[in-house]
C-alpha cells in the first residue's frame, strides 16, 4: 500500500511537471509569435513611410493583433533618420534607419561655362552623358602621352552655372539642434565606448584638444572643435558628425562620418570612409580652402566643396590623388584635380591637372567616371533639393 502511494505521488509530480513545462512552452511560443508579429509590423511601418515619401501620415493599427505603429522623421546632418516603433501592451519593437531618395542623374560630368573647353590625355573613360563647355573634348599631348577617350554617352554644351546645391548644406554650418554635453557626461556603456541612440536627442561634445584617438563613438553624436581636429587611425567613429575649421584623417583611418569644415579637409593615404559618408567644405572668404585626398583613399558617399562665387574659383580646390575611388558624387564650386576613378557624377566649375613641370587648366587624364557602377542599393547624398524620387534605406542604425 505504501509503495502504491509513493508511485502515485511520483506519477502526480511527473504529470504536474509536464503540465508546467507545457504551459511554459505555450507562453514562450506566444511570446515569440508576438515578437515576430511586432518585427513584421515594424518593417511594414518602415515600408509605409518610404512609400509615402516620408510624409507625416497616420499608420493604421493592426486590428487583428492590436499592434499600434508610429514613425518619426528627423534630420541628422545631411541625412534623414526614420524612427519606427511598433507596440502592443507592454512590448515594443523599435528600429532606426538612415533613409534617402535614389538619384535620377545618370550624367557622368557637368562642367559650368566658367571653364574653357576640356582637354584630355592618357586613358579616359566616361560612361554617361557629359555636359562640357562647347560640347566637345579635345585630345592633348601632355608628357608625350597619347590620349584615348572611351565614351558611352553623348556630349552636350554646358549650362551657364552648376546646379544650385541643397540649402541643407549651408544650414549645417548655421547650427544643428543638439544637446550640448561634456565628454565626461556622455553615456559610456563600456571602456572607451561612447554610444547615443538615434531615439535620443543628438549630443554635441566640444573637444578639449585637437586629437581624437583610442576612443569609440557610435551613434547620434556631434564632435565639435573651435580649432582643427586630427582623427587618429585607432579611433572608431560610426555614424558621427564632425565639425571644425580644419579636419585631418590619419593614414589608415576607417569609419563612417559626416565631416564639415570651413578651412579645409585632408585625408592621408589609405583612408576608408564607409557608406554613407560626407566630406564637405564651405567657404565664402578669399582665403585658400581645399579638400586634399591622398593616394588609395576610398570614399563612399559624397565629396563637396561649395560657397565660393565665380571670382573665387582659383581659391578653392579639391585634389584627389590616384589609386583610390569615390563611390558617389563630387560637387566642386572651385577647381578639381581628379586622378582616382569616380562611380557617380562629377559637378565642377573647372578641372585642372598638376604635374612636376606645371599646372594645366581644364585638363583630365587617366580616369574613369561611371555612375552606372553604383550598386543597386546605393542612395546618393542629397546634393540638390529632393525631387520626390523613390525612397530607400541607406543603413540600419538600430
Amino acid at each position: 500500500m505504501l509503495y502504491a502511494i509513493y508511485i502515485c505521488l511520483i506519477v502526480s509530480i511527473i504529470c504536474a511537471a509536464l503540465l508546467y513545462f507545457s504551459n511554459l512552452f505555450t507562453q514562450l511560443n506566444l511570446h515569440y509569435n508576438l515578437r515576430e508579429a511586432l518585427y513584421i509590423n515594424n518593417q511594414s511601418a518602415v515600408n509605409f513611410a518610404l512609400g509615402t515619401q516620408l510624409q507625416p501620415e497616420v499608420i493604421p493599427d493592426d486590428e487583428r493583433s492590436g499592434i499600434a505603429a508610429s514613425c518619426q522623421v528627423t534630420p541628422y546632418g545631411l541625412l534623414t533618420v526614420l524612427l519606427a516603433s511598433s507596440s502592443v501592451k507592454n512590448d515594443t519593437v523599435a528600429s532606426a534607419h538612415l533613409v534617402g531618395c535614389f538619384s535620377s542623374d545618370k550624367a557622368a560630368v557637368r562642367v559650368s561655362r566658367s571653364s574653357n573647353s576640356i582637354s584630355y590625355f592618357g586613358q579616359v573613360t566616361l560612361t554617361g552623358d557629359c555636359y562640357v563647355p562647347e560640347g566637345n573634348l579635345q585630345q592633348s599631348h601632355v608628357l608625350n602621352k597619347p590620349g584615348k577617350l572611351t565614351m558611352n554617352g553623348k556630349l552636350f554644351a554646358d549650362v551657364a552655372l552648376l546646379p544650385e546645391i541643397n540649402p541643407d548644406f549651408k544650414k549645417i554650418y548655421e547650427g544643428i539642434a543638439a544637446e550640448k554635453t561634456a565628454l565626461k557626461d556622455a553615456d559610456k556603456p563600456n571602456d572607451s565606448l561612447y554610444y547615443n541612440s538615434f531615439f535620443n536627442k543628438t549630443k554635441e561634445i566640444s573637444l578639449a584638444g585637437p586629437v581624437v584617438g583610442n576612443v569609440i563613438f557610435k551613434g547620434n553624436f556631434i564632435l565639435r572643435c573651435k580649432d582643427s581636429i586630427r582623427i587618429k587611425k585607432n579611433a572608431v567613429l560610426e555614424d558621427v558628425i564632425l565639425i571644425a575649421p580644419k579636419i585631418t584623417f590619419e593614414q589608415g583611418f576607417s569609419g563612417t562620418i559626416q565631416a564639415f569644415a570651413t578651412h579645409g579637409i585632408e585625408m592621408e593615404e589609405k583612408v576608408n570612409l564607409k557608406y554613407p559618408s560626407v566630406v564637405c567644405v564651405y567657404s565664402q572668404s578669399t582665403v585658400q580652402t581645399s579638400i586634399k585626398i591622398a593616394k588609395e583613399c576610398h570614399i563612399k558617399g559624397a565629396v563637396v566643396l561649395f560657397g565660393n562665387g565665380p571670382g573665387l574659383i582659383d581659391k578653392n580646390t579639391i585634389e584627389i590623388e590616384e589609386g583610390g575611388f569615390v563611390l558617389g558624387d563630387i560637387y566642386c564650386s572651385g577647381k578639381l584635380w581628379l586622378k582616382s576613378n569616380v562611380y557617380g557624377t562629377v559637378y565642377t566649375n573647372r578641372f585642372f591637372y598638376r604635374t612636376k613641370s606645371g599646372i594645366y587648366e581644364n585638363m583630365i587624364a587617366d580616369i574613369a567616371i561611371n555612375p552606372a557602377k553604383r550598386p543597386a542599393y546605393f542612395i546618393a547624398i542629397p546634393l540638390f533639393p529632393n525631387k520626390k524620387n523613390d525612397y530607400g534605406i541607406l543603413k540600419k542604425v538600430l
